[in-house]
């Protein structure tokens, strides 16, 4: 059996969300953050030595990475995953590895940027707020846009990143939408608020969260 090491308030909802649209048997171990350092705890780390959520282990396999995981389990039931061939099997492909390696950069790094001068000593502190309001403005905040300009334009056609029907890719770029709803705004971004309208009514995604608990950012 599929056993699922999840992270609150983490990546690992997804692959939660996952488990659920695909109707696979799995079982769950809950890790809990820091509520202070909001650090994942150690005990992940005796899991796999990153020490980082999604894990999940079966068989002997002990697996981490989000879109590794995806993989895994899109091929292991031959449901969610690519279509067999054609240009939307390779935009299938793009989103499955846009969502971490160029959505979530400038996302982590804003949450990062906000929180630094507040762990500075206390006579620093004012000076540092306003150096790093500045490349928020000046470096992140542009990036932003640009990334949920592209989404909002990725969604016109048919609502969903990759095709006609939700995949394993809606999956994964659900949670870059996700959080940049609270850091970016989708005011005028209609296509982009629908999507997360949408997938937050799915009977899988709500079964995920009464199985996760507590979620942020849904």
């Amino acid at each position: 059996m599929i056993t699922l090491h999840h992270l609150n308030n983490s990546r690992s909802q997804r692959i939660l969300w996952l488990l659920e649209e695909l109707g696979l048997e799995y079982a769950i171990e809950r890790h809990q953050r820091d509520p202070r350092t909001l650090q994942a705890p150690a005990s992940l780390r005796a899991i796999h030595p990153l020490g980082k959520a999604p894990v999940i282990t079966e068989d002997g396999l002990t697996l981490a990475e989000t879109g590794a995981i995806v993989d895994y389990l899109t091929e292991k039931t031959g449901r969610f995953g690519p279509p067999a061939s054609g240009t939307t099997r390779w935009r299938y492909r793009h989103f499955l590895h846009y969502a971490e390696g160029s959505a979530m950069p400038p996302l982590v790094m804003k949450l990062v940027f906000s929180r630094i001068p507040a762990g500075m000593p206390r006579l620093l502190r004012p000076l540092m707020r306003p150096v790093f309001a500045k490349l928020d403005r000046v470096f992140l905040e542009p990036q932003l846009q640009l990334h949920a300009d592209y989404w909002e334009q990725a969604l016109e056609e048919s609502g969903w990143f990759a095709g006609p029907d939700i995949t394993a890719a809606d999956i994964m770029m659900s949670f870059p939408l996700e959080t940049a709803r609270s850091r970016v705004g989708f005011d005028a971004r209609p296509n982009c608020r629908a999507f997360l309208d949408q997938i937050h009514a799915r009977p899988a995604y709500i079964k995920a969260l009464e199985v996760g608990g507590a979620y942020a950012y849904a």
